[in-house]
């Protein structure tokens, strides 16, 4: 730890400029770029509402509603796997643009659509979406990654200080001259298989635990508890949506004060914990059927607000941090790309499968299943993840070559 708040502190004390409280510049740029993964997200997670409807609407069968749910992130992977090419050819700011394109384009035609058919299709459509001082650098537009850096920080000092680290590493020797792939998979160092390793689990981790079983069929679970109308169900799956994004705001607070490993430790532990309580709540709804106990309902609620309020507090923010600051910069785009595609893959095992398999273990095994995957998570972060709080991007090489 000392380490990383001694590699930053030459930024502030090299110069005897003030820094700026807020750099304005900074969080505008961060904001909007951010807006691809909300679009996304909300893309992604409207079906949990909208399933109810469209069930009685087109008269869907459970194959049917699964497939719809979760075939975005299968058809996801073709565009994530090119958007580290894109990312290198277009620069990252045209790779939003496209994006953001494809997700305005999608959410029209489904909008639009009136059979199974075309929201399929307008599903496919939206998951093709899914400038940067480091691309200009392996440019070698110095110049223009400079005036980005002058922007982004905090002094003058600040950003020349980072502009040699990042002119370092572009120009940084390494292995694999059969290219970007050829390091990161078939002959990759000891540093980058354990970045890789950290990368893929993490990303795995996020989802296999079942994040998108409780997003996406929520009203599936609280329908199982004994609620009768939509109304009811709607209200309560927009709670939980209220909970998920109020504590990711509480994460934005406290992941540079506490560290990220911390972070990911309680949340981990605190999603086996509570997908152990939903668990045990189902158990005892199915052990008193046909009437479900009243309280049953508040506690699945309860235990749903919980598992969601874990997870977006670390392992659900804390990832895309995480994976992003590890990774070296030669292989970042590729290496970030084969993160996210083993995150969707997982993704869409856990929303193409959850009614068939509840249907096979019942939805309470579902959840213990889930509890398990958390708590191999806590695990695995607690072995193989160091902390990376004050360094810089360029520090990752030798932190994970210790």
């Amino acid at each position: 730890m000392a380490t990383g708040e001694a590699a930053a502190a030459p930024l502030l004390s090299s110069s005897g400029e003030k820094p700026r409280r807020r750099n304005m510049y900074a969080f505008g740029c961060a904001t909007l770029a951010s807006m691809t993964t909300v679009l996304m997200g909300y893309n992604l997670a409207v079906m949990s509402g909208a399933q109810l409807f469209i069930r009685e609407d087109l008269g869907l069968s459970d194959a049917e509603i699964e497939v719809l749910t979760g075939s975005m992130n299968v058809f996801m992977l073709a565009s994530i796997l090119a958007a580290g090419w894109t990312a290198d050819v277009l620069g990252r700011r045209g790779t939003i643009v496209l994006a953001n394109a494809f997700l305005v384009a999608g959410a029209l035609a489904m909008s639009l659509g009136g059979s199974y058919a075309a929201l399929m299709a307008a599903r496919f459509v939206t998951s093709i979406g899914g400038g940067s001082p480091r691309w200009l650098a392996m440019r070698g537009r110095h110049a223009d990654a400079r005036a980005v850096l002058v922007r982004t920080s905090d002094s003058a000092a600040e950003a020349e200080l980072r502009l040699e680290e990042i002119k370092r590493a572009v120009a940084a020797p390494h292995d694999g001259s059969g290219g970007v792939w050829r390091e990161l998979i078939i002959r990759p160092t000891a540093m980058v298989r354990r970045i890789l390793a950290c990368v893929i689990g993490l990303q795995f981790f996020q989802q296999a635990s079942g994040i998108d079983a409780i997003v996406l069929y929520s009203p599936l679970v609280f329908k199982k508890v004994g609620m009768a109308s939509n109304a009811a169900v709607l209200g309560a799956t927009i709670a939980v949506g209220v909970v998920k994004t109020c504590f990711i705001l509480v994460a934005t607070l406290f992941s540079d004060r506490l560290g990220r490993r911390p972070l990911l430790l309680a949340s981990t532990g605190g999603m086996a914990v509570t997908l152990t309580s939903l668990a045990l709540t189902l158990c005892c709804v199915a052990s008193s059927s046909p009437s479900p106990p009243t309280a049953s309902a508040a506690a699945c609620v309860a235990s749903v607000m919980a598992f969601v309020a874990a997870f977006s507090v670390g392992l659900g923010p804390t990832t895309a941090t995480y994976t992003s600051e590890i990774m070296p910069l030669r292989l970042r785009a590729q290496g970030a790309s084969l993160g996210i595609a083993v995150n969707r893959l997982a993704c869409g095992a856990v929303t193409m499968t959850f009614i068939s398999l509840a249907d096979g273990i019942t939805m309470a095994g579902c959840f213990f299943l889930y509890a398990g995957v958390a708590a191999v998570a806590c695990v695995f972060v607690y072995v193989w993840l160091p902390e990376t709080r004050g360094r810089s991007l360029e520090d990752m090489d030798a932190l994970f070559s210790k």
